[in-house]
């Protein structure tokens, strides 16, 4: 898609108006935005990029985030230089029976986010719960030494 400056047309009576260009960017971008579209589920574009949220809870940091239709058998979680990777993939099937034919459509997507975390974890002693297509994962907190003073011999 091409973008450029628009010709400019006067208004009714001959005088230049600023809202009619901004009608016509705006129909523009909308039409960018339309043609790149996700769709409305969120496996359409086979590509997923799901949000995250991480929260310091003191000694630990949780990271939560929505894997609608997925199974806990088809996510995988690794974490290694203070960065989450959580990697799912999600197959689903719709089945449509009418008087003489049958119509059945699979779907079949994946997706793998790394995300940076605000601190060194330890994977040991984690915990990972998926109820509901919400994913939650309790990272403990590495416990770094703090500065020590070095006397001088």
């Amino acid at each position: 898609m091409r973008f450029g400056l628009t010709k400019v047309t006067p208004a009714r009576g001959g005088l230049w108006n600023p809202m009619e260009e901004i009608v016509q960017m705006q129909d523009m971008l909308n039409n960018m935005f339309k043609e790149r579209s996700f769709g409305d589920r969120w496996s359409e574009a086979g590509i997923l990029a799901p949000l995250v949220d991480v929260k310091d809870e003191g000694s630990e940091l949780i990271v939560t985030t929505d894997l609608p239709e997925v199974e806990k058998g088809d996510v995988d979680l690794d974490v290694s230089d203070n960065m989450l990777t959580i990697s799912a993939k999600r197959n689903s099937s719709t089945e449509e029976k009418e008087e003489g034919y049958l119509r059945r459509e699979r779907t079949y997507s994946s997706f793998s986010r790394t995300v940076s975390l605000p601190g060194t974890v330890s994977a040991e002693g984690a915990r990972a719960k998926l109820d509901n297509g919400v994913l939650s994962v309790t990272l403990p907190k590495m416990q770094i030494e703090e500065n020590k003073k070095i006397l001088i011999e």
